[in-house]
């Protein structure tokens, strides 16, 4: 019995540190958005371009995947985007076929014995055709950007400022 108390113990701990993953905020359960903002995924843009909201606000974005191509919707600095492409790009020769099965907004690409998780809640895979969701409570005004990095796609121009007033 004390060895299932400590696990919960430890696990209940490390919580708060999952939560201030992110210098920018954290994900959030749609039922709290403020408001609801439609980004169109195409092939290789984002529309709208550019994003704001405010800190404390609660986003639930939808994403709609217009384009031919898998496009993932991802928040982030620039540094976080570096480290993603290659994760991606190390994954170029996987398929990304069923890469964008839904859990909970979060995604998981299969690849090799493990996952690319994108269970971090700051990314999502979406497939052609297909439409997903991202629900982010925005904490601190801090330059980040949204962007798309399946390989080529940030360095083709799919990438868009998101100002936090």
């Amino acid at each position: 019995m004390k060895p299932l108390l400590l696990t919960a113990a430890l696990s209940l701990s490390s919580l708060p540190a999952l939560a201030d993953a992110f210098a920018f905020g954290q994900p959030a359960p749609a039922a709290q958005a403020d408001r609801t903002v439609e980004v169109l995924l195409k092939d290789i843009a984002f529309e709208p371009s550019s994003l704001h909201v405010k800190a404390g606000e609660t986003v639930r974005f939808v994403l709609i995947n217009l384009g031919k191509l898998p496009h993932e919707f991802n928040l982030g600095d620039k540094a976080m985007h570096v480290e993603h492409q290659k994760e991606m790009l190390a994954m170029q020769g996987q398929t990304f076929a069923g890469a964008g099965q839904q859990d909970g907004g979060h995604d998981a690409m299969q690849h090799g014995h493990g996952v690319h998780a994108h269970g971090a809640g700051n990314t999502v895979l979406v497939q052609p055709g297909q439409r997903a969701e991202l629900t982010w409570t925005f904490s601190a005004s801090t330059p980040i950007e949204f962007a798309c990095n399946v390989p080529g796609h940030y360095q083709a121009g799919m990438v868009g400022p998101l100002t936090i007033e």
